[in-house]
Order: C-alpha cells, then structure tokens, then sequence
C-alpha cells in the first residue's frame, strides 16, 4: 500500500468586501492545492491528471513560483545591497531552495522543515495566483514562517514574509501589517498597508487579507476552505466541477473591475505612481519607462486607467 500523501486539496470559498468609499462584496468557490514540496517528484507518479515541468490538465513549474534569484525592481543601490536578499543560488532552479534562502535571509532557518505550498498550478498550461502561500516548518514540524507572494495581473510579483516575531503565542497563526508598495488594484492605491492574518492550515484553511488606508480598513478578503485528499479520482471531480478554473478566476477579475468603475469608485493608473512601487520581481515595462519619463521631464505622467490590466482585489 502506498503511503498518504502530506499534499492535499483545499475546496474553498473567497469573499471579497470593499468598504470604502463605495461598498462592493462578492464571493466565489475555488479549490487549491496544498503541496509539500518534498512530494513534488512523487505527485506525476500518484495522479493522471499532474505533471511536473510539463504540460497537463493540471502541471507544475517551479521557475513559476518565487522568483527571488532574479532582479529585484528598483535594483538596489550599492548602499542597499547588503539588505537586500540574495539574487543567486546554487539551487536557484530548486523551489524549495529558493525558499530555504529567501527564510534564511529573514533570519528562518528551515533546515529538514516541510514546506507547504497553497496554490494553484497551471490549468491547461494557463497561469494565475492572485496569491499563494508558503508555510514553512521547522525540523521538529513547528510552524516557523509564511510567505504570501503576490502576483498582479501584470506578472508583477512581490513575497511578503512573515516571520516568528509574527507569530502568535499559540503557534498557528501569523500576523503582520506591513506597506503595500506594489500595484494590485486600480482602485487601490500603492501606499495603502496589507494586514496579514494566516493560519497554518491543517484540516481547514483559514486566511484573510486586509487593506488598510490612514488606519481605516477599506478591503477586507477572507479564504476558507476544507481539506480533501489528493488522488485522482478527486482531481477528476474537481475538473468537472471548477472547468477552466484559472480563466474564472482572471474573468471574475475584469468584471468586478468593470462593477466597480460602474459605481464611480476612483482609479489610478499603474503608472502615474511608478516610483512608490518598489521590492518587486518580474516588473512590468511602464515602470522603467515611467521612471525614464520621470527623469527627463521632472515628473510622472498619469494616463487613463486601463481595465483589463487590472486586478480588483
């Protein structure tokens, strides 16, 4: 008999609710994977419908995730360089590598600790995480980090980490408000803080995610979900009942994007604040040409807000 998997299925709902300056709430059913990344080698072998680094109804390349080895936007400065974490590996095409490396620059060390990854792989060779997340386990199984890295529709993407001083007394859960500094939603301004709070799922997934503006919550997103067993059977099911899952996702998108320019809600563009968004991998091209803008003609432009570029979360 072969062994159970420690990777497992999330079946799960995520609720959106803005708060302010107009309200807008609505809430959809996704499943995710929650992958030990140990196990990544043995899942092609157990399910049909997963492969690793090649196409498949559901397939998996790490080079998709946490690209920390690769240039950092802005590209720091001689006198920053030291702070920043490290842009080469001598494992940099090994995922849990690159996440042992980026912990270890936060001062985690994760050495012979599972880690647990809560995404969703391709779909059809189609990609799109809005967020997913890392938690990370020390040697003995202790929770000991978390990492949500953030991806806007762009292919922007920005890691969060939360560390032990983020942890609460019990152990599980993980809080941090931190800056956002990244441009996730048009109408959602890149200055505004992110408000963590993550629990270390086990038999159910508890998330939630807020944003916070002159210390006011204005966006509030909660992701709960029920632990299913990894097999293919369930795999099939799910195929069935969440078809082209990703394209839901990115199509949910653009038309809460469009409900809220319905209501009038304010909206900036991603480049009339380039310079704000900063400590991000794979940058989008308007804000190297906005900074170049910037620095011929003294300031920032700040053209028509583009809907389908957008996220709305």
């Amino acid at each position: 008999m072969e062994k159970r998997l420690s990777s497992g299925l999330f079946e799960c709902r995520i609720m959106h609710a803005r708060l302010a300056p107009r309200a807008h709430r609505f809430l959809y059913r996704i499943f995710l994977f929650a992958i030990d990344l140990d196990e990544l080698d043995a899942l092609p072998r157990r399910l049909r419908l997963f492969s690793l680094g090649r196409r498949n109804v559901y397939s998996f390349r790490e080079r998709d995730y946490l690209p920390v080895d690769e240039p950092l936007h802005p590209a720091p400065t001689s006198a920053l360089a030291a702070s920043q974490p490290p842009t080469t590996s001598a494992n940099a095409d090994d995922l849990k590598s690159r996440v042992q490396a980026f912990a270890a620059h936060h001062g985690a060390d994760l050495t012979g600790g599972r880690v647990v990854l809560v995404t969703l792989p391709r779909v059809f060779g189609y990609l799109f995480n809005p967020v997913s997340f890392y938690f990370c386990y020390t040697r003995e199984g202790a929770p000991a980090a978390v990492i949500a890295e953030v991806t806007n529709t762009f292919r922007e993407v920005k890691p969060y980490f939360l560390g032990a001083e983020t942890r609460s007394s019990a152990g599980g859960e993980f809080r941090l408000r931190v800056p956002k500094h990244f441009y996730v939603s048009p109408f959602s301004d890149v200055d505004v803080e992110f408000d963590f709070t993550l629990r270390a799922p086990h038999e159910r997934l508890a998330l939630q995610i807020d944003d916070f503006t002159d210390g006011a919550r204005t966006l509030t997103t909660t992701l709960t979900g029920q632990r299913r067993e990894l097999t293919s059977a369930r795999l099939w099911w799910f195929t069935l009942k969440y078809p082209l899952l990703t394209l839901r996702v990115i199509a949910l998108i653009h038309w809460h994007a469009f409900l809220l320019w319905c209501k009038r809600v304010p909206s900036f563009a991603k480049a009339a604040r380039a310079a704000e968004q900063r400590d991000l991998h794979r940058p989008h091209h308007s804000l190297s040409s906005s900074t170049q803008r910037a620095a011929g003609a003294g300031t920032a432009g700040a053209p028509g807000v583009s809907l389908p570029a957008s996220d709305v979360v």
